[in-house]
């Protein structure tokens, strides 16, 4: 059989935004789940439409679901009158009256729909880059705002959403093709037509994904509820397996770990089940953060497969090595197993995967995928006899494409319809590996523990600010515990601050922290953070100490791809 002869190779696409809505206002502060959505999500999911042969796994973290879930009601809602639309933006876009030229509103928002790619997105579009340069007079010459009006408002927030708007949507969608065509002079009816795509497009992403699922092409996998970095979660220790003098927060650990830990998979297991009908068989652990804790957690909830960077299996293997000076290194094109744990564990090529992420971004569509191949066409053949071979190339879904052209649409599609009809590599699943598997997987006595980045949790602890805010969250947690405890709330309350402090439990916070970030997605996330805190003391009844409400990290730094995406090890790190 042909599948006999063929190497697997896995393409893993990772899905995740934190929480952004503020959970006692019903606000959201950042447009990032239903911008990814409409540009992101929704592509990926038509580019395997369009290729039947194609296979992929899809990990989605369900607070990003819920988020969406959450933007539908809204808008439903206010179609309804009955009720507004929380997020700033995406309310104004069909706003009746926008704010006066000048006012600190005003402002705010011009420069909220001027957050986009300006090669790619703003001067892809003429009347974009026009409205662009228009906005920067509106910031260097304060004495002509007046004289500015609120149709250069309502025509830049139109131009933003189709600037963010997918590129199969923008191919395929009458709606989206007329209002480029039109250019400029939005009316309120072209608004709200741009409205009603967008909504579609969110409606959309859930059934898309179950179809897919459904048919074979896709297998969907979780991760923590809220993305949380369960190895720290369970142990802050843990970073110094890879890193031994990495500097640790002033608390020991974090209270209740293992319990919160447990309740972070299965408040996953729950929401993904609710979404897709199915039982995930895999979880990609947040960020590949892996230990031998973790991994047991993870056999304790049902998981069958996880996946880490290849970093964490090289330090596996030298760990593994002084036990054994004779252990043969079987490389990461290999699933392992560890210690006692069941769970299978694969291995992303960083190699490949940063390719991807930061090199072919300016590459012609045809080179970069004829490169990628050939990468994996080699190690094919350098794997040719060795058991159960497997490539494994794990991202982000949304990060890299905006610095593609057309959002990575001639790449994907290209991808997609090459190794799906390779005669020698042979598009899968991890659950179709772990179900049918050619050979036992590598066992080796214990998981080094670490993430995909770097093999080390230094992008979440050991930096003075990140260390900092662990501290406010340990502090948080054990005020948490004593509340919850001496039976002041009751069970509507409790269930509220299980929630909120499982959003201060996501990792996307501690990931910003640092100088090396650039500073004004610092001070969003940080401030973001801080707020989630305030919530969840108020929750709880206990008054927020003077340290939640100090500025906890700066940023002033210019990282590659503006810090969202990290290469797999240091030596590569681009910034």
């Amino acid at each position: 059989m042909a599948s006999e002869t063929r190497t697997p190779v896995v393409l893993c696409w990772h899905m995740h935004q934190p929480s952004y809505q503020d959970m006692r206002t019903g606000e959201f502060l950042f447009p990032w789940v239903y911008l990814h959505t409409i540009k992101d999500y929704s592509d990926m999911a038509a580019h395997l439409e369009n290729e039947p042969e194609a296979r992929a796994v899809v990990n989605f973290a369900p607070v990003l679901l819920e988020q969406i879930e959450t933007y539908l009601v809204q808008i439903e809602r206010w179609r309804h009158g009955a009720g507004e639309i929380g997020d700033p933006l995406l309310s104004a876009l069909v706003a009746a009256e926008l704010p006066e030229t000048g006012t600190p509103a005003f402002l705010d928002l011009m420069e909220k729909s001027l957050r986009a790619n300006p090669e790619r997105i703003i001067r892809r579009y003429p009347a974009y880059a026009r409205l662009a340069e228009l906005a920067d007079i509106y910031r260097k010459k304060p004495e002509l705002q007046r004289y500015i009006s609120s149709r250069f408002l309502s025509d830049l927030l139109v131009w933003y959403h189709l600037g963010w708007m997918g590129e199969t949507i923008r191919r395929d969608n009458h709606c989206i093709q007329s209002l480029q065509e039109k250019g400029y002079n939005f009316s309120m009816e072209d608004r709200r037509v741009l409205l009603d795509v967008i909504f579609d497009v969110l409606s959309g992403i859930g059934p898309r994904y179950r179809h897919l699922a459904h048919k074979g092409q896709v297998e969907l996998s979780v991760s923590p509820y809220t993305h949380a970095m369960l190895p720290l979660l369970l142990a802050l220790e843990s970073a110094r397996e890879a890193m031994p003098e990495i500097a640790l927060p002033a608390h020991s650990h974090y209270p209740g770990g293992e319990e919160r830990s447990g309740w972070q998979l299965e408040k996953a297991r729950m929401v993904f089940q609710r979404f897709f009908g199915i039982e995930p068989v895999g979880c990609w652990a947040s960020e590949g953060g892996l230990s031998q804790a973790t991994l047991g957690v993870l056999g304790q909830h049902g998981f069958q497969w996880t996946a880490s960077g290849d970093s964490v299996i090289h330090n596996s293997l030298n760990l593994a090595r002084e036990q054994e000076p004779e252990l043969s290194d079987s490389g990461i094109h290999q699933p392992y197993s560890f210690g006692e744990s069941p769970v299978t564990v694969f291995f992303r090529d960083d190699g490949l995967s940063d390719l991807i992420g930061f090199t072919y971004a300016d590459w012609h569509a045809k080179d970069a995928v004829g490169d990628l191949v050939h990468h994996m066409e080699n190690i094919a053949s350098e794997a040719k006899g060795k058991p159960g071979p497997v490539i494994s190339v794990i991202m982000d879904g949304e990060n890299a494409w905006e610095y593609y052209p057309e959002n990575g649409f001639h790449f994907l599609d290209e991808l997609y319809r090459v190794l799906a009809h390779h005669p020698r590599l042979e598009l899968t699943t991890y659950q179709e590996l772990t179900a049918n598997p050619v050979s036992e997987p590598v066992r080796l006595p214990h998981l080094v523990a670490g993430s995909w980045i770097y093999g080390t949790f230094s992008t979440w602890i050991g930096d003075p600010d990140k260390n900092r805010a662990w501290d406010l969250l340990c502090e948080a947690k054990i005020h948490y515990d004593r509340v919850m405890d001496n039976g002041s709330l009751n069970a509507e309350q409790k269930e509220s601050a299980k929630q909120q402090l499982a959003i201060c439990e996501g990792s996307d916070w501690f990931w910003w922290f640092g100088d090396y970030n650039p500073a004004q997605i610092v001070s969003d996330f940080e401030h973001l953070y801080r707020r989630h805190l305030v919530n969840l003391y108020e929750i709880i009844g206990y008054p927020a100490p003077a340290s939640v409400f100090q500025k906890l990290s700066q940023g002033s730094g210019e990282p590659a791809r503006s810090g969202t995406m990290r290469p797999g090890h240091e030596a590569d790190n681009p910034a």
